[in-house]
């Protein structure tokens, strides 16, 4: 199982698809990881970097969804609020019970569904209006 960058995830903003990209290619590399029998090692670093990159990438599309007066501004940074929570969640179970199976699985599961269904409306959505304006 891997996520591949198609162009139906593509919002049109250069900035935002390198962005998701690289998350792409993170999540792919635990992946890869996972079916080497090594995803318990690499999870702790995954949600690190998850947890820093996610600060820069939201701020980064907010910034500009502020700036261009993008009308579904609050309902998308509530989309981001719910997903720091859940890999806040993740991350306290890793650091309370280790690289357990259980982590490991749902690090790939939240982030690889999350992304690809906020991708696919909420950013499309966004990348659409931002082109626009």
């Amino acid at each position: 199982m891997s996520f591949t960058w198609t162009p139906e995830l593509s919002t049109g903003v250069e900035e935002i698809d390198s962005q998701h990209k690289e998350l792409f290619k993170r999540l792919n590399t635990l992946l890869d990881a996972c079916s080497q029998q090594k995803g318990k090692e690499e999870v702790g670093g995954y949600l690190a970097f998850l947890e820093d990159y996610i600060v820069q990438h939201f701020s980064a599309e907010e910034a500009a969804m502020t700036k261009a007066g993008y009308p579904g501004l609050q309902a998308h940074r509530q989309e981001h609020d719910y997903f720091k929570q859940r890999i806040a969640t993740i991350k306290k179970e890793f650091l309370d019970y280790g690289a357990t199976i259980h982590v490991v699985l749902l690090a790939v599961r939240t982030s690889g569904d999350w992304l690809l269904s906020h991708i696919k409306k909420t950013d499309r959505e966004m990348g659409a209006f931002l082109k626009g304006a």
